[in-house]
């Protein structure tokens, strides 16, 4: 497949809000142009779009992953529900066969190693790090386990190269998009299709702080003060959001499809469009029972190139300012609706790139033009996900 990759790009306004901690737990900041701004991990937004995959039912459960240490436990369910009466082993089974099928040891936690001495019950292995696999890839090792679990291992002497090859193949959408990285087996490694960029704010912000008290219901008259006092920091800021696809990545990832009857061209679709939709409507959910910052993009434009990712970051490296209170949307457009067409000239290839605009508001209309614009959500990702079938089906 030749190279296609597709840009997703998003303005967001978030309100009083501690999306993303650092280790002291104010919002993470960053210095770009000069100046404080506000960030957003990748990590973090990834784990947000992830987990709306499957919140929001994007995709089949079949077709998503599980990033666990528990890895162990989660096969043992599986396998005891292909055959109750392993019910007792299955624990065991599990952890001989993903050591086999991903060389990663699995092993009792040595501060939990103790419990069972202290008449607790033994706690279960876990591996060393957060693994990722398939539903299908546990499926398959469950069966895997089932047949050979007279004399598992020793079955396994025989067939460790099968169960690597089963922790190896028909790859979940999260795994084929995000990637995974398995450091005792190197070889079964995915190169994720995916790039996030850390989310800035497009203008300067410094921290604040939020002292708050809470009052004990059942305190009396001559009880006065509060219960419990404390502060949490925060900011507010509009964001600039960045993601590339490499959509040829994601073919090769995710094989010739997940189900035997269909082309490439309809996981891959499906994955893109996942994406684009779980990318543009996620949010990560740090503190949000305290801010409610529940907001969506005033703007997102997605490219579609054959030749190499751009971000549009660089527009915002003289921060934006906000003149007599009027907020920092309309000239971050304005900054945007300049810079693209001129990085494009300079750049770009228009024969062979797609522009799609969605834009909310009054203050977003000087992006009209600078590609097809879209109505809503939905009519974007279903014409983002037609043009990327389309150039996937095309020759080399």
């Amino acid at each position: 497949m030749k190279r296609i990759f597709l840009d997703v790009h998003a303005l967001q306004t978030v309100p009083p809000s501690n999306l993303n901690r650092d280790d002291t737990g104010a919002p993470k900041s960053a210095v770009y142009g000069g100046v404080p701004r506000a960030r957003v991990s990748s990590q973090a937004w990834k784990r947000a779009t992830r987990t709306y995959f499957r919140d929001e039912h994007l995709l089949d459960p079949s077709e998503l992953g599980v990033r666990t240490k528990k890895v162990a436990e989660v096969l043992a369910e599986r396998i005891v529900a292909l055959e109750p009466s392993l019910e007792g082993a299955a624990l065991t089974l599990a952890a001989e066969v993903i050591e086999a099928a991903t060389g990663s040891k699995i092993e009792v936690p040595k501060r939990k190693a103790g419990a069972a001495k202290d008449g607790q019950e033994e706690p279960a292995p876990q591996s060393k790090y957060l693994m990722f696999l398939s539903a299908r890839q546990l499926e398959g090792l469950a069966r895997f386990a089932v047949e050979g679990a007279d004399d598992i291992k020793a079955y396994l002497k025989d067939n460790k190269a099968r169960a690597k090859a089963i922790a190896d193949t028909r790859h979940s959408v999260d795994i084929a998009l995000f990637g995974r990285m398995v450091a005792d087996s190197a070889d079964i490694n995915v190169d994720a299709a995916v790039q996030v960029a850390h989310a800035i704010s497009v203008h300067r912000v410094e921290n604040e702080s939020d002292y708050y008290t809470a009052v004990d219901d059942q305190n009396t008259d001559a009880e006065p003060g509060a219960g419990m006092i404390g502060t949490v920091d925060f900011n507010s800021a509009t964001l600039y959001r960045y993601a590339t696809i490499a959509v040829h990545q994601l073919g090769e990832n995710l094989g010739q499809g997940l189900r035997e009857d269909e082309p490439l061209t309809v996981p891959v679709r499906r994955a893109v469009e996942a994406f684009v939709h779980g990318f543009v409507a996620s949010l990560p959910t740090g503190k949000i029972n305290t801010f409610g910052h529940h907001t969506l993009p005033d703007v997102v434009i997605v490219k579609l190139r054959t030749t190499r990712p751009v971000s549009f970051v660089a527009a915002f490296e003289e921060p934006v300012t906000s003149e007599l209170g009027g907020g920092h949307v309309r000239e971050a457009v304005g900054r945007l609706a300049e810079y693209i067409p001129d990085i494009e000239r300079a750049y770009g290839d228009s024969e062979s790139t797609s522009t799609w605009v969605l834009r909310v508001g009054p203050a977003t209309e000087k992006l009209t033009g600078l590609g097809e614009e879209t109505t809503n959500l939905t009519t974007l990702v279903s014409s983002v996900g037609s043009a990327v079938a389309a150039q996937v089906e095309k020759p080399a």
